[in-house]
């Protein structure tokens, strides 16, 4: 039965959600979608064939025809149409650019196709913004994970620095301020905690702490739903 469980992991930039969701998903034995990432391959690409990004309908058309994979080995590289752009995709221009894509009704219904395609391969950590409240709405667990904004973008500040993208901590926390009120304030699948999701503010805590905490969540519904008899269908 744990391997057909889901677990969900929301929460706005910098708040740690790559980072302990591939964690869980290791000690787990489960597949980890980033679907953060998958939306970065998307605005990745618009820019690299020079697309405005107020052309909706052209992101649009363009996204129905990208293939995107992922690859769950430990090296956990994102592929565009066959290209590598694991690192191509965490430049600021893509993160400056990401959440104006991400906003398409359009390109979220080609993304979040893709993203239950691979939650239908098993038991399945996934990470984003709206995993909870739209893309796995029947998760087993569901985890909003926040930090206050100067923690967060600090993270990411550090995070470019160790990439060699030279950029100071007062824009990165200008250009996250501004993500977070547009994932927050869009139309379509919005930046919001679903109503069964369990808060956990991670500033000031290790990593080994949050995912000692989830885990402990997580075995608590495990042997909930064994107690209740209750078993997913590998097609669900």
């Amino acid at each position: 039965m744990k391997k057909n469980l889901q677990i969900a992991i929301d929460g706005p930039a910098g708040a740690g959600k790559s980072t302990i969701a591939k964690a869980i998903a290791r000690q787990l034995g489960f597949f980890y979608v980033d679907t953060g990432a998958m939306y970065r391959a998307i605005a990745y690409k618009a820019l690299r064939l020079n697309i405005a990004l107020t052309q909706e309908e052209e992101i649009a058309g363009m996204a129905r025809q990208t293939e995107i994979t992922l690859e769950h080995s430990t090296a956990r590289r994102v592929f565009c149409d066959g290209l590598d752009v694991t690192e191509a995709i965490r430049s600021p221009e893509v993160s400056r650019s990401v959440s104006i894509i991400a906003a398409y009704p359009e390109v979220r219904e080609r993304l979040v196709e893709l993203q239950r395609q691979e939650a239908g391969q098993g038991g399945v950590v996934m990470d984003g913004r709206d995993i909870g409240t739209y893309v796995l709405p029947d998760a087993d667990l569901k985890i909003f994970l926040t930090a206050s904004s100067e923690e967060r973008a600090r993270r990411r500040w550090l995070e470019l620095q160790r990439a060699g993208k030279e950029l100071s901590l007062a824009e990165v926390q200008r250009d996250m301020d501004a993500r977070d009120h547009y994932d927050q304030q869009r139309a379509v699948s919005p930046l919001i905690p679903a109503a069964d999701a369990i808060l956990l503010d991670t500033t000031g805590l290790q990593i080994e702490e949050i995912v000692d905490r989830i885990l402990s969540l997580f075995n608590d519904k495990v042997e909930d739903k064994v107690e209740t008899g209750y078993v997913r269908s590998q097609n669900q």
